[in-house]
């Protein structure tokens, strides 16, 4: 039922996706409101913009048939708002959060508005526990950890999608599985790229641990914007109304920037960096900035959004900007790719800005930073011998640089490439310390010797040759 009995019927002019009308008092930013048409056809939107002349209304569905004449506005609610529920985990919901599984309607507790929850800064707690996704080159080597935001940079082809739901299916907080559920969210997705997901959750037994919430590439645009807002209203509530650790994954942030793109232009607004809306920082952080703890509720919401940079171009204003507000990134490699290896996750360009605090003695094991360091060292030396090679030839290397080859050869294939296997932390450790098996001890400079003579005899007795070489 509306808040007012008046239809207002002040319509401009239509464009796009939006509705400008006359000033009308009632009205204020974020407002619903209801349009008819005249063949009494329902639809809603929601209000972006109100001065003292005019307010810009957003249709959640389409402008298709609205005449100027015949358009009539009323208020429904003050804000938008999302009704939520412990039932929603194993449900498929629209880009909106109405069901579309078939399994009738869901009875929600409460009502959250979408924009969220205002964080108070001094009530965050730092985040600190170890999330394991299952995937070495995440765990070992940027580390996610609870109540971060952690993006993945891809590119066109690239198999971001089988990495998103192979996190759905292995994610969890170790020795608290059963509080851990996940809010996945597809924004302009494909109908091939909606049944994978939806089929890969079935079959891998993920479903009832997962909300998932699909925009299609062929919904309304505007509806691809309320998306992350929907999933993460459903992620704080779950959170800190019901005390899980929820871990939301939202794809694709491009196609959501677009969105914003198509929008700022049908308000005719000055583009900014590539035609896309100077408010798009901004946006991007209301989105970015949900993610995170709060001091003494048990419950945490950590998010990875998944993008697709243009051309690879990590400088692209998307990419650009989604860095400045996240906590590292994950890089895919085309090269690696094109190798067969997957995940093809490049771990030079990665990182983890809160990796230290998640991991440790206590948390992952006591080895782990001096032990990764280690690693990095040697891949990077690894990589750059490549680079000489194709100048000079391998018949110019000493036997040192030919290790260090060796050693960026099976770092690949051993480490980068574990297909779809889940590893637990302790097999990534393990794996490395057998790695550094080709390197010569007085080599490992970043390891301090007591670790380098209890972890190393572990896996390799003195005189045994690495397996690896």
């Amino acid at each position: 039922m509306s808040l007012l009995t008046k239809e207002y019927s002040r319509v401009k002019y239509i464009s796009g996706p939006l509705i400008i009308v006359n000033y009308i008092p009632e009205l204020c930013y974020g407002s619903i409101v209801e349009i008819s048409n005249k063949t009494g056809e329902i639809r809603h939107g929601q209000v972006l913009e109100v001065s003292e002349e005019y307010a810009v209304i957003q249709v959640f569905e389409h402008t298709l048939g609205l005449d100027i004449e015949k358009t009539f506005i009323s208020l429904l609610e003050n804000e938008a708002t999302l009704g939520v529920t412990k039932d929603l985990v194993g449900r498929i919901l629209s880009g909106s959060g109405k069901p579309i599984d078939g399994f009738g309607e869901i009875i929600p507790d409460i009502y959250l508005p979408i924009s969220g929850q205002v964080m108070n800064p001094t009530s965050r707690e730092r985040p600190s526990d170890f999330i394991q996704t299952g995937i070495s080159t995440i765990d070992g080597f940027n580390t996610l950890v609870r109540g971060q935001k952690l993006p993945i940079f891809s590119g066109a082809g690239l198999p971001a999608d089988e990495i998103a739901s192979q996190i759905v299916k292995q994610a969890k907080v170790l020795g608290e599985d059963p509080h851990f559920l996940v809010v996945f969210a597809g924004m302009g997705i494909t109908q091939r790229e909606a049944n994978f997901f939806i089929n890969y959750f079935e079959e891998s037994g993920s479903l009832n641990k997962v909300v998932t919430l699909l925009n299609l590439a062929s919904d309304p645009t505007i509806e691809r914007i309320l998306t992350p807002r929907c999933a993460l209203t459903i992620a704080e509530y779950l959170a800190f109304h019901l005390n899980y650790h929820v871990l939301v994954i939202l794809t694709d942030i491009t196609n959501y920037c677009q969105a914003l793109r198509e929008v700022g232009a049908a308000r005719e607004e000055i583009p900014g960096r590539r035609g896309y809306p100077g408010y798009m920082y901004t946006d991007l952080a209301t989105i970015y900035e949900r993610a995170g703890r709060i001091k003494e509720k048990d419950g945490s919401v950590t998010l990875i959004p998944i993008l697709t940079m243009p051309d690879d171009d990590v400088t692209h204003p998307i990419a650009d900007l989604t860095g400045y507000i996240t906590e590292g990134q994950i890089v895919l490699s085309r090269k690696l790719y094109r190798n067969g290896i997957y995940p093809p996750i490049d771990v030079l360009p990665s990182l983890s800005r809160l990796m230290n605090n998640g991991i440790g003695k206590g948390k992952t094991r006591e080895d782990h930073r001096q032990l990764v360091n280690q690693l990095y060292s040697c891949y990077a030396e690894g990589c750059e011998i490549r680079k000489l090679v194709a100048i000079v030839g391998e018949e110019a290397l000493n036997d040192s640089d030919r290790r260090y080859l060796k050693f960026a050869q099976a770092f690949e294939e051993k480490m980068i490439n574990q297909r779809d296997t889940n590893r637990e932390i302790g097999e990534t450790l393990k794996l490395c310390w057998k790695l550094l098996s080709i390197i010569p001890k007085s080599e490992l400079t970043r390891i301090n010797k007591d670790l380098i003579s209890r972890y190393f005899v572990e896996i390799m007795e003195d005189g045994v040759e690495s397996p690896f070489l």
